[in-house]
C-alpha cells in the first residue's frame, strides 16, 4: 500500500496534472469541437462504452477474486489519461482531438464514472467491503475539476504561462507513473512474484484490447486512419494515477494493497505497450504521408 505521505503527494501531483490539462484548453476549443462533434462522440463512446465493459468482461472471464475484480473494473471506468496526449503527438495523430477527448471524458466522468463503477461492480457480484462508494468517486472528481477550470482561466488570461503549465502537467503524468513504480514496486516485489498470470493478463489486456477495439470501432464509424489511431490511444490509455488515488482514499491496509495491484500494474505496462504502439503508428503515418506526396507528384507531373 502507499504511505500517507505518498498518498498526499499523489493527490498534489494529480492537482497539477489537472491544472495542466485545463491550461491546454480554451473555451473556444469546446465551441469548435461541438460544431463538428462526430470524432469526439465516437471517442467518448469508446471511452465509456468499450472500456468499462471490457474491465467487467476480463474480471468475469478470468475469474478474478473481488479485490482484483473491483481493481480492473475501476481501471476500465476511468477517464482518459493526459499521457495519451504525449503518445498521440509522437505518433503523428490528431492532437486536438486527443486533448478534447481527454478533457471531455474527464468532465463527463463526474456523472459517468460513479454510475459505471456501481453498475459493473454489482453485475460482477462485487459488494460489501470491496464496493467503492459512488460518493467517494464523485467527490474526488469534483475536486479535480477545480484546477482544470483554473487552468482554462489561466490559459485565457496569460497564454504563455498557460502553455508552460500545460507542458508541466503533461510530463508530470508520466512522472506520476514512475513515482508509483519506484515507491510501490520495491516494497511489494514478493507479491508481484507470486501474482498469477490472469492478473497480469487483465492489467496488460485492458489497455491493449481497449486500443484494438477503439481503433476498429472508430474505423467502423467512418473515422479516417489518423483519427482512428488517435481514438485507439485515447481509448486504451486510462487515467491510472486517478484510479490509484481513489483506491488509496477508499481502502486501508491489506485490502488497499490487493485492490491497488491491477491499477499499479496497468500504469506500469501501459507506458510500455503505448510506446510500442506509438512507434508503429508513427511509421504508418510517415508511410501514408510519403504515399500522399508521391500521389501529388504523380498528378502534377507532365504528360
Amino acid at each position: 500500500m502507499l504511505t500517507e505521505l505518498e498518498t498526499k503527494l499523489l493527490g498534489m501531483m494529480m492537482m497539477v496534472i489537472m491544472l495542466g490539462m485545463g491550461a491546454s484548453l480554451t473555451f473556444r476549443d469546446f465551441l469548435i469541437a461541438f460544431k463538428k462533434p462526430k470524432g469526439l462522440l465516437v471517442g467518448i463512446l469508446c471511452q465509456y462504452g468499450i472500456m468499462p465493459f471490457l474491465g467487467y468482461l476480463l474480471a468475469l472471464l478470468l475469474g478474478l477474486p473481488p479485490a482484483l475484480a473491483v481493481g480492473v473494473i475501476l481501471m476500465g471506468c476511468m477517464p482518459g489519461g493526459t499521457t495519451s496526449n504525449i503518445f498521440t503527438y509522437f505518433s503523428k495523430g490528431a492532437l486536438a482531438l486527443s486533448i478534447m477527448m481527454t478533457s471531455v471524458s474527464t468532465l463527463v466522468a463526474v456523472v459517468a464514472v460513479p454510475s459505471l463503477i456501481a453498475f459493473y461492480s454489482d453485475l460482477a457480484g462485487v459488494t460489501g467491503e470491496f464496493a467503492i462508494p459512488a460518493a467517494n468517486v464523485a467527490q474526488v472528481l469534483v475536486v479535480l475539476l477545480v484546477p482544470t477550470v483554473l487552468g482554462m482561466i489561466l490559459r485565457k488570461t496569460n497564454p504563455n504561462v498557460g502553455a508552460t503549465i500545460e507542458l508541466i502537467g503533461s510530463m508530470l503524468g508520466i512522472l506520476v507513473i514512475l513515482f508509483l513504480i519506484v515507491s510501490w514496486v520495491p516494497r511489494n516485489y514478493q507479491l508481484l512474484l507470486s501474482t498469477p498470470w490472469p492478473v497480469f493478463f487483465a492489467a496488460i489486456g485492458l489497455g491493449l484490447i481497449g486500443m484494438l477495439l477503439g481503433f476498429w470501432l472508430a474505423r467502423l464509424l467512418k473515422q479516417d486512419n489518423t483519427r482512428s489511431r488517435t481514438i485507439c490511444l485515447e481509448t486504451g490509455i486510462q487515467n491510472g494515477p486517478l484510479a490509484v488515488l481513489i483506491v488509496t482514499l477508499t481502502f486501508q491496509g491489506e485490502m488497499q494493497q490487493q485492490v491497488l495491484l491491477i491499477p499499479v500494474l496497468y500504469s506500469l505496462f501501459i507506458v510500455l505497450t503505448s510506446s510500442a504502439v506509438t512507434i508503429w503508428f508513427r511509421k504508418l503515418a510517415t508511410r501514408e504521408a510519403l504515399a500522399r506526396d508521391a500521389a501529388k507528384l504523380g498528378m502534377t507531373a507532365p504528360a
